[in-house]
C-alpha cells in the first residue's frame, strides 16, 4: 500500500482517507526539479488511480471501487484537482504566519460535485457511500474524504506549500497548525533568503 504521488516528495501522508485527497493534489508536476504530472495522459492517470484507490481501501478497510478513466473523465479530474489545490492554498494563507497575496478568493474557485448516499451498515455505522461511474465516482470519493476531514477537523491541516514554485500538498502536524512550507529547509529557507535580499535592496 503506497501513496505514490505524495511519497515521491518524501512526505508523510495525511491520516486515514484524507491521504487520498493529499495524493490527488500531489499528482501535479511540482518541486525543483519538477516531477512529472501523473494525470498527464489516460495511461498514467489510470495507473495512479488504481494504486490510490487500493491504498484508500487499505487504510479505511472499505471495498475499493472500480474506476475507469477516459479522456473526458481525465479532463474533469484535472479541473477538480486544480480547484482542490486552490482551496488548499487558501488554508495555507489563513495560517498564523501571514497572508499570501497570490491566493484567490474562495468565490473564484470553481464548484465541483459528486453523488453519494448515507448508508447504514450491518455494524450499525452510517457511512457516506459514493456513486457514479468513471471520473465522477473518483471525484465523489475524494469529496467524501474532504467532508469527513471537515467533520473530524483534520481537513484544515491539509495545505499547499506557500512557495508558488512548489505548492506541494502536506499535512500540517504542528501543534498550532501554523505550518506553511512542505519543507522548511528548502522552501522555507529559500523564501527567507528572498525576503532578506529584498530588504537589502530597499536599503
Amino acid at each position: 500500500m503506497t501513496w505514490s504521488a505524495t511519497e515521491r516528495y518524501r512526505l508523510e501522508s495525511a491520516p486515514g482517507g484524507l491521504a487520498l485527497v493529499q495524493d490527488l493534489l500531489n499528482t501535479v508536476a511540482a518541486g525543483g526539479p519538477a516531477h512529472r504530472d501523473l494525470l498527464a495522459d489516460v495511461a498514467d492517470a489510470q495507473k495512479w488511480t488504481d494504486g490510490a484507490i487500493a491504498a484508500w481501501a487499505a487504510v479505511t478497510g472499505r471495498q475499493a471501487p472500480r474506476v475507469t478513466l477516459d479522456e473526458a473523465a481525465l479532463r474533469e479530474l484535472r479541473g477538480f484537482r486544480d480547484a482542490l489545490r486552490e482551496a488548499a492554498a487558501v488554508r495555507a494563507a489563513e495560517s498564523p504566519a501571514g497572508d499570501h497575496p497570490e491566493i484567490p478568493e474562495l468565490a473564484e474557485i470553481p464548484e465541483h460535485s459528486g453523488e453519494a448516499v448515507l448508508r447504514l451498515g450491518v455494524d450499525g455505522v452510517v457511512r457516506l457511500e459514493v456513486r457514479g461511474h468513471g471520473g465522477h465516482r473518483l471525484v465523489a470519493l475524494v469529496l467524501a474524504e474532504v467532508y469527513e476531514g471537515q467533520r473530524a477537523d483534520t481537513g484544515r491541516r491539509l495545505k499547499a506549500c506557500r512557495n508558488p514554485e512548489c505548492r506541494v500538498a502536506f499535512y500540517d502536524r504542528s501543534r498550532n497548525n501554523s505550518g506553511v512550507w512542505h519543507d522548511v529547509k528548502t522552501c522555507g529557507n529559500a523564501a527567507n533568503l528572498r525576503a532578506y535580499r529584498a530588504r537589502q535592496r530597499e536599503r
